[in-house]
């Protein structure tokens, strides 16, 4: 955090200077108007934005009783915004402000559905207008159908998924493309999907940030390949959380308390608060922190078969801290530092097999574990610090043409617990047999992750009426330090076997240290042209080269070489190459556009892992071995989709077909009996489907949103092997035909509120949302699971002997479907709920966790039970 800490420091000390330098008057005018409805009456409580057309700096000004606002702001060329709940958004652009005063008059229309201004573009456009498909909820979306992490997101946006695999991990995929899950032992693994915050890349596999929901602006789904302008990661889609920004001029407070209560399960309650404040006339402040506590709803059955209840409850705290500074109407400065703490105090999985606790043994105590339950022998914790500190530097240069630097550092440190007893017991006492006293020694296995990512963008835009266009240079540079550490203590002395060896210490079983270092550059450049006046055209590419080195070893009983030597294995890969995209758009009518694209998605290979050769048997070295590295994975998207407003602006329609040719599919399989994760890259896939979003607002007293999506994503290729005696079998369900795992076939969400007046500036509302999840797998060889023989390691097994012979399970996530309700109060500058989710209490099967491949440990990951809670919110 050392170099963490001075970057922050830097970052202050420059906006102070910066602030200390802009102390000089400078010359001011006066922006004033009045807002009323279609009948000519004041409407009160309108928030009135007023943004700088040349820097992008906004301040807010609020409506009084009669309808009118006021602001001082800067002589300069302005967009102001008016909106208020239940009636449409009205932008008024090229509003001229001088040393004499502007006036800026609204009449809001009730029966307006308001349009998303979205930057998927990296310039501002309406969702319509964006030639390829979007989704945007906003803040008040986000409210009014409980969203409050990325999870929810996905279960309302179409052609969206994201998969738990435990406390702060997700598997993140869209439009049908996935390869399966990434696990912890996995750090070279790349993602599929994007992840940024703003302009600040937040990406990291497996371990893509959850960040708090508070003071989002809304949530940018962009589907489809955006590596043009968002480079690797964004195969497949990318999402973006959108924050508010500083706000010159205004002060404001704002914030939240909530509490909540699980019918099976422990509370939990939220104290947010934020604040916006000027710092003189050119710089503002806006500070926010935040702390969830968060329920628990498992229990976890113990050796002695006592319960540990509510053990996957834990906390989130954090913080935003950003200023902006506009020294001039051309110049704006805005630094900023993220800060968010998680830990967990277990995990929401479910056992439905466990070695050391299941029904059928006879020398150890029987256990049938119940609904919601587990058997553990520690307590699983997880933590995740991360931080983030970046600037943006805008200038304008006139003309509308701009020039932008984002510059971010990102410092990550996540620390995973396991419980490995079962795995472990699975070897000492199935594998090699030793008594229970040894196989039953508690075996916390800790997954350590240091990630720390400077990255540097800088670009050009432009452009007007016919023609607008961007380009520009990214530069990142990347350090992943990963580390496992299986200590059994006791181990050595019980056993008699000696394990401490050159690099594992005493009793740790398994012991590895990896060092990553990636390094990528790219140029990229897009243009949109009118190329007549009902054609318009856009075009772009991204140039990437990227270099990554690896230093490995492995150690301990377990990953030794089975001479008693570490296992080193050191790599470099390199790759570069061009990411397209063409779109062309016809304008069907001045509310409904055809959009047509052919683009190009990419994802970085990467490094194999050693595989755990102690723990294989002969079959799986030739099976899994000899695979020292994996090619870079690239998509190629053809899409056609319409967007259409409906008729006097009561809603929209988005319809999308899209097909996806997907080469070198890089497959996550588990080798065998190796304990060992190893990347295939599959030559041939492909994902085809449709997505479709229907907004209608036929009053400002109702509304109705639905959305769907359905996909068919499958392999098109075989991957065999080959055994002794020359018997031919197809390798961890790597077969033509075969579903690509994480991701639905279907998805379905949809959203209704009505509200009424109960007085000036005072509403009633009532939301009722429901999503549906269509059935998946966890991982490609997933469908050939589904049976267990029993016992799993024969005489050797512990309990053993076993009353029965086969353990059946379903390996197919079954499709789940959630209801949520909410009724509130909003007045002004305040918002008071109650809220339920989850009202029929479904308990949906999230992923499929499994241990030595499914003989050491069958579970689930599991969703949070019905919820009630009260939440209130204010911003004034």
């Amino acid at each position: 955090m050392t170099s963490l800490r001075r970057a922050l420091t830097m970052l202050v000390a420059f906006a102070a200077v910066m602030t200390g330098a802009m102390a000089h008057a400078q010359p001011s005018g006066r922006l004033s108007g009045t807002v009323r409805d279609a009948t000519g009456a004041p409407l009160p409580g309108v928030t009135v934005s007023i943004a700088n057309a040349a820097t992008g700096a906004t301040q807010t000004s609020t409506s009084g009783t009669d309808g009118t606002f006021s602001a001082t702001v800067a002589p300069g060329v302005y967009t102001v915004s008016a909106t208020l709940k239940g009636f449409g958004r009205q932008v008024k652009r090229e509003v001229k402000v001088e040393t004499a005063p502007a006036t800026a008059d609204f009449v809001l229309e009730p029966q307006r559905e308001e349009e998303v201004t979205v930057t998927a573009m990296l310039r501002e456009q309406a969702v319509s207008d964006v030639p390829f498909s979007i989704a945007a909820p906003t803040e008040d979306v986000l409210r009014a159908r409980n969203i409050e992490n990325l999870e929810g997101v996905a279960a309302n946006v179409a052609g969206f998924t994201v998969q738990n695999l435990g406390p702060g991990q997700s598997q993140v995929a869209m439009r049908g493309v996935s390869s399966g899950q990434i696990v912890r032992d996995q750090p070279g693994v790349k993602e599929q999907v994007g992840a940024y915050l703003d302009d600040s890349v937040i990406s990291l596999s497996l371990f893509t940030p959850d960040l708090d929901l508070f003071d989002v602006s809304r949530i940018e789904v962009l589907r489809g390949p955006q590596g043009t302008l968002f480079g690797s990661g964004s195969e497949s889609g990318t999402v973006r959380y959108i924050t508010n920004q500083p706000e010159l001029g205004a002060t404001k407070w704002f914030g939240e308390l909530g509490a909540s209560t699980l019918t099976d399960g422990n509370q939990g309650g939220n104290v947010k608060l934020g604040v916006n404040a000027p710092l003189g006339t050119k710089a503002a402040v806006r500070a926010l922190g935040f702390f969830n506590q968060l329920p628990g709803w498992i229990d976890a059955v113990q050796p002695n078969l006592s319960v540990n209840e509510n053990v996957n409850d834990g906390h989130r705290t954090g913080g935003r801290v950003a200023v902006r500074i506009a020294p001039s109407g051309r110049f704006t400065v805005t630094p900023r530092f993220v800060y968010q703490n998680i830990k967990m105090n277990g995990w929401n999985r479910i056992d439905a097999y466990n070695i050391l606790a299941n029904p059928f043994t006879t020398t150890r105590p029987a256990v049938s574990l119940g609904d919601r339950q587990q058997f553990t022998q520690l307590e699983e914790t997880f933590t995740d610090k991360f931080a983030l500190a970046d600037v943006n530097l805008a200038y304008d240069f006139g003309n509308n043409v701009a020039l932008t630097s984002v510059t971010s550092y990102t410092d990550r440190d996540v620390l995973v617990i396991r419980d490995a007893t079962a795995l472990t017991a699975s070897i000492t006492g199935g594998s090699i047999g030793l008594p229970a006293n040894i196989y039953s020694l508690n075996a916390p296995l800790d997954d350590a992750t240091k990630a720390k990512s400077f990255t540097e963008e800088l670009r050009l835009s432009g452009g007007r009426n016919r023609l607008h266009w961007v380009g520009g240079g990214f530069f990142s540079h990347n350090k992943r330090d990963y580390n496992q550490n299986l200590l059994v203590s006791g181990f050595e002395d019980l056993s008699g076997i000696h394990v401490h060896e050159q690099l594992a210490p005493t009793d740790v079983l398994f012991y590895s240290d990896l060092h990553y270092k990636l390094d990528q550059f790219a140029l990229f450049g897009e243009g949109t042209a009118s190329i007549a006046s009902d054609w318009s055209l856009t075009a772009g590419l991204r140039y990437y080269h990227f270099s990554e080195d690896k230093q490995q070893v492995f150690d301990g009983l377990f990953g030794d070489d089975g001479n008693g030597h570490p296992v080193s294995q050191p790599g470099t890969t390199k790759a570069d190459g061009v990411a397209p995209r063409l779109i062309v758009t016809y304008k069907l009518s001045d509310k409904a556009n055809l959009n047509a694209q052919v683009s190009k998605g990419f994802r970085l290979g990467g490094i194999n892992d050693p595989l755990n050769a102690p723990l294989c048997t002969p079959q799986d070295l030739v099976t899994f071995g000899g695979r020292e590295s994996w090619k870079d994975e690239k998509a190629w998207n053809y899409e056609v989709g319409v967007k259409s407003r409906l008729p006097n602006n009561k809603g929209s329609l988005s319809v999308a077909a899209f097909y996806m040719d997907i080469s070198d599919l890089q497959a996550t399989v588990t080798a065998g009996s190796c304990s060992s994760r190893v990347v295939f890259n599959v030559p041939r896939s492909r994902s085809q489907g449709v997505e479709a979003e229907l907004e209608v607002v036929p009053s400002r007293h109702f509304d109705f949103a639905i959305n769907g999506s359905f996909n068919d994503s499958t392999l098109q290729s075989t991957l065999t092997s080959t055994d002794p005696s020359g018997a031919v079998s197809v390798v961890s369900g790597i077969e033509k035909g075969q579903r690509l795992p994480t991701v639905p076939r279907g998805q379905l969400a949809a959203a209704a509120t009505y509200q009424w007046d109960l007085g000036v500036g005072s509403l009633a509302y009532v939301t009722g949302s429901f999503s549906y999840i269509g059935s998946r797998f966890t991982q490609v060889g997933d469908q050939n699971l589904g049976t267990l023989g029993l016992p799993p390691f024969g005489a050797t097994t512990p309990g053993f002997p076993y009353t029965g012979t086969l353990f059946a399970y379903d390996p197919e996530l079954p499709s789940y479907t959630t209801v949520n309700a909410r009724v509130g109060l909003t007045k002004r500058s305040w918002d008071v709920a109650l809220y339920a989710t989850n009202l029929t209490d479904e308990k949906a099967l999230l992923a499929l966790d499994q241990e030595r491949g499914t003989r050491a440990r069958i579970g689930y990951l599991v969703n949070q039970p019905r919820t009630f809670g009260v939440t209130l919110r204010f911003n004034r």
